[in-house]
């Protein structure tokens, strides 16, 4: 799935995918406090429609223009590794089935914890030859839960509130 992959399926992409992002976000929502006054940031957000269950304010980012196109959240177009908000910018950071995808996913991880104030939530597609990597990278973090859903394992880091 190189360049313009998902600029090319973007017309039927929630008919590919939505069902299986909501489920996913489902699982999330029901693991996390979230309040209205909370923001979030969804990286490798797609079209963005799962995320209307989350009470709260959202972003999000992807590389493909086309899938950003049919979002009905702010978005904006970026990756992973390099992510244009200040540290501690969010809440909640989110990223599902999507860190597989990345050239670097250390870099990437670490973007998102820098800009995450309490909670981060990555989910990795089992089947993707990144799996192990980011298995490793994520279990070094000694997240507080990790949920094995039918095709992810979904990795929950808290920062703690006392870090200076």
């Amino acid at each position: 799935m190189g360049d313009g992959y998902y600029d090319q399926i973007a017309s039927g992409y929630d008919e590919l995918h939505g069902e299986e992002q909501l489920r996913k976000a489902k699982l999330v929502l029901e693991s996390l406090e979230v309040s209205p006054s909370d923001s979030l940031l969804d990286v490798g957000c797609g079209t963005a429609h799962y995320l209307s269950i989350f009470p709260c304010k959202k972003q999000g980012i992807d590389p493909s223009a086309e899938l950003l196109k049919k979002a009905s959240i702010p978005v904006v177009q970026g990756v992973a590794e390099s992510l244009p908000f200040a540290d501690s910018y969010f809440d909640i950071v989110l990223s599902l089935t999507a860190i597989h995808h990345c050239s670097d996913v250390k870099k990437a991880v670490s973007e998102m914890l820098r800009v995450s104030r309490r909670d981060t939530v990555i989910s990795v597609l089992r089947k993707s030859q990144k799996f192990k990597e980011v298995e490793q990278v994520l279990s070094a973090l000694r997240p507080h839960k990790r949920v094995d859903e039918l095709h992810d394992v979904i990795f929950f880091i808290r920062k703690t509130l006392n870090k200076q």
